[in-house]
């Protein structure tokens, strides 16, 4: 398996066969799997797995009793990853598969360790402000060019994951990673990916001033822990 790519599922019951029918469409090689980690949803989206799955030879699923986190949910995936190259990407439709093939290709066509990310595009300017402001501070924080945390896909060996110690649980898992890339001296290589509106259901953590607030202390939190902890 050259391959495997993690996809979080949480209440996603209208967009998971969006994304299989998608990720249908443009895997066009037998050496990719794609693994649905239904984590901890409380509404059809074990059943649509179930029903849908059967349909698409490349896709298997990883089930989460209990919601646990965004991070957990994605490194349950990671841990049942067989490819040489793993990694994530979200199934609310707002990132599209093909960019994972486009990851791909990047990193085959690359020597040594990488880390390849998506770089988003067409966002509202008051998200882009948001995201400026973290990068700029992470980046002067944790003294690691890090900017665009959230983007996906992101794409990179499986052997720089068996490395990880104490990975988070939360949504910090996408700072973490990019973090632990720039740590361990992997070339990251950023690539134009398109993030237009969701189609169905609505984000789990952007959804208003409080949640972002929310968002901005759980991560401040996670690299002041990082430091601590003499990671820097």
């Amino acid at each position: 398996m050259k391959l495997s790519v993690v996809v979080p599922c949480y209440n996603e019951e209208q967009n998971i066969p969006l994304i299989l029918s998608r990720f249908g469409e443009v895997i066009e090689r037998d050496d990719i799997e794609v693994i649905l980690v239904d984590n901890g949803s409380t509404d059809g989206s074990a059943r649509a797995l179930s029903e849908l799955l059967p349909q698409y030879p490349f896709a298997r699923t990883v089930k989460v009793e209990v919601n646990q986190g965004y991070g957990y949910g994605i490194l349950r995936g990671l841990r049942e990853c067989a490819g040489e190259y793993i990694g994530w990407t979200h199934a609310d439709m707002q990132t599209d598969p093909a960019d994972i093939i486009k990851a791909l290709a990047i990193i085959e066509a690359q020597e040594g360790l990488v880390f390849v990310k998506g770089n988003r595009r067409g966002r509202p300017l008051f998200d882009v402000f948001f995201t400026v402001g973290m990068s700029l501070f992470e980046t002067c924080y944790l003294r690691a060019k890090l900017y665009d945390i959230n983007a996906q896909p992101n794409i990179f060996p499986k052997i720089f994951f068996d490395a990880w110690e104490n990975p988070p649980y939360d949504f910090s898992l996408d700072l973490y990673a990019l973090y632990m890339a720039r740590r361990k001296n992997l070339k990251v290589v950023r690539f134009p990916v398109l993030f237009p509106e969701r189609i169905h259901g609505e984000s789990k953590w952007n959804t208003g001033w409080k949640a972002k607030w929310k968002f901005i202390k759980r991560t401040l939190a996670f690299s002041v822990n990082l430091k601590k902890n003499g990671n820097v």
